[in-house]
């Protein structure tokens, strides 16, 4: 397991058992986990706050970090999204064409900049490995229905993936219907410059929203459409460009719409350049460039753009016995401000089977333009609004006693500066956005990953948070208190005999009793066994077993005990 192979916040590709950095690689199977936020949850250190199943509007926090403090790529390209961060974690691509996530714990600004201060997740997408065709159909609870495509082909030099999917559920409560679709195609082609990577895909949701900013019957629609190319020169330098463009139509009282509409529409560029070379036995240097532009044309927020440039570097020394990297990243916006990120983290090896690391990092994020510039019956945003910012400080160790087991253990902090949340002095007043001022987390996280036998893995974690709240004072929080003080993840894969794969989760979550909605410790357990082998492959995913009632946002209940079964149809050629 420490063989594993990570790149996420790495000058090179190294594994994990050399990584000065907890790095958590996570396999997507779309057979029993039904979404990307799925996956995630088996990390401790992730925390989903779901507003619905099926994708639909989902935060997610690393560490006790906001929502919005959590960078979301996809192939190592930005998706956070200017309007609001709450479309983070919305990619466009269909889930069979995502093949796993790398999550990166800690502040990650000085190789991806802004909004990497809690943590950055990288969803990776599915390279194929030769000819084959998958159709997949499902329903269940709730009249829910799943539909999805994956068609592949492999050559040579060239190769190409195709994929669209759709969801349907007419909810379990009133006005918390949804119906989602997405489509992409990504083809490879292999040339004297070197391997071309081009990524377009698009999706539309449209979900009714009731209670999830208020006490409104709401409804919502947003589109989205994602255009990169990744384009190798050699085996040292990579150029990537990419556009997005999302648009968004909130309408508060969803069978009165003529009260209250936002429409939203940003766009996004952006161009990267990145070179690494090795200087000598031992000693790797990376450098390179980005270049971002946001604008947003709305109804509500106005119109505005902004631009940023960075260049940055990271030198890194491998020796026998450990390594050390250092790094620093410049980046500069519009109007002038120069924000400079460092970072330094190191490793010592105590044997072949200990490992020591420890870091030290910077992160920051600029304010969405919903942060800044929106307002509604219950929410106003301040123009006056400064950047966060966050030093992050770890240590820990990682043990490999054998090939089957791997443990690791990190204590960390990060002391944040201009925290932005939503805060009000009490429940007759709007939200206003506003900078807290010194705001500290601190916690301990832990995982045990054991191969019982080849076809059986268990993944434990463990994450415990606390908070230095005196920045809140009297104020009511809307997000940033709404952290998990205990997450606990038990996950058991199985890989049983003719292709047989069961999966089961338990994840158990306490949050801090300043959280929005403070309660008891809940436990969710989720179970989904299929086939994944032949040409005719049944699944039956069931969620919330206990049907546990809870809330992970404020007023917005979780589904209970929910059942989708189907069944997936491959054709395929090696």
């Amino acid at each position: 397991m420490r063989e594993t192979v990570v790149v996420l916040g790495e000058i090179e590709p190294v594994t994990i058992g050399e990584s000065a950095r907890p790095v958590v690689t996570l396999d997507l199977l779309p057979l029993v986990q039904g979404d990307v936020e799925d996956a995630l949850r088996t990390d401790a250190s992730v925390d989903i706050q779901q507003r619905a199943p099926g994708g639909v509007m989902n935060d997610v926090s690393i560490r006790g970090a906001s929502f919005e403090q959590t960078l979301v790529l996809l192939n190592g390209l930005r998706l956070d999204d200017v309007e609001t961060s709450h479309f983070n974690l919305d990619p466009p691509v269909p889930l069979l064409a995502i093949v796993g996530a790398d999550v990166l714990h800690g502040s990650g600004s000085t190789l991806y900049g802004s909004d990497a201060i809690g943590g950055v997740i990288d969803l990776r997408t599915r390279k194929p490995e030769g000819d084959s065709l998958l159709l997949r159909a499902g329903g269940g609870s709730f009249a829910s229905d799943e539909e999805g495509v994956l068609a592949t082909l492999a050559r040579t030099r060239f190769s190409e993936t195709l994929a669209a999917d759709r969801a349907r559920s007419e909810g379990f409560q009133f006005d918390r219907d949804y119906r989602t679709q997405d489509v992409s195609s990504e083809s490879w082609y292999k040339s004297a410059l070197g391997t071309s990577d081009l990524l377009l895909a698009g999706d539309e949701r449209l979900f009714g929203a009731n209670l999830f900013f208020g006490n409104y019957p709401s409804w919502e629609r947003t589109k989205g459409w994602f255009g990169a190319l990744t384009q190798q020169f050699s085996e040292h330098t990579t150029a990537s460009v990419a556009y997005r463009r999302h648009t968004d139509e909130f309408v508060l009282f969803r069978y009165q719409p003529s009260i209250y509409e936002n429409n939203h529409i940003d766009q996004g560029y952006e161009g990267s350049v990145r070179d690494s070379r090795t200087l000598r036995h031992g000693l790797t240097l990376l450098t390179g460039l980005d270049e971002t532009t946001d604008q947003i044309h709305s109804t509500n927020l106005g119109d505005h753009g902004r631009n940023r440039g960075a260049g940055y570097g990271e030198l890194q020394w491998h020796g026998v016995r450990g390594s050390l990297t250092g790094g620093l990243r410049e980046e500069v916006f519009s109007g002038g401000r120069v924000v400079s990120s460092p970072m330094g983290e190191g490793t010592l090896r105590l044997g072949e089977d200990w490992k020591l690391r420890g870091a030290v990092s910077y992160g920051f994020r600029l304010p969405t333009f919903l942060d800044l510039y929106y307002s509604d019956p219950t929410t106003v945003g301040n123009a006056k609004l400064a950047p966060e910012s966050a030093w992050n400080y770890e240590g820990g160790a990682d043990w490999y006693p054998s090939a089957k087991l791997a443990v690791s253990a990190t204590v960390f902090t990060a002391r944040q500066k201009n925290t932005i949340d939503y805060t009000r002095a009490n429940s007759t007043q709007l939200w206003q956005a506003t900078n807290l001022g010194a705001l500290a987390f601190s916690g301990v996280e832990s995982q045990v990953e054991w191969r019982a036998t080849s076809s059986q893995q268990l993944r434990f974690s463990w994450t415990y948070l606390h908070g230095s709240q005196s920045a809140l004072g009297s104020l009511q929080s809307e997000y940033v208190f709404n952290y998990p003080v205990n997450n606990g993840r038990a996950t058991w894969l199985w890989h049983a005999r003719q292709g047989l794969l069961l999966s089961t989760q338990l994840g158990v979550l306490e949050r801090t009793k300043l959280a929005p909605v403070p309660s008891a410790p809940y436990a969710v357990w989720d179970l989904s066994i299929a086939r994944d082998k032949g040409r005719w492959q049944p699944y039956v995913r069931a969620t919330n077993l206990s049907s546990t009632g809870y809330q992970e946002i404020q007023g917005v209940a979780m589904p209970p005990r929910a059942v989708m079964a189907g069944v997936q149809i491959v054709l395929s050629r090696k």
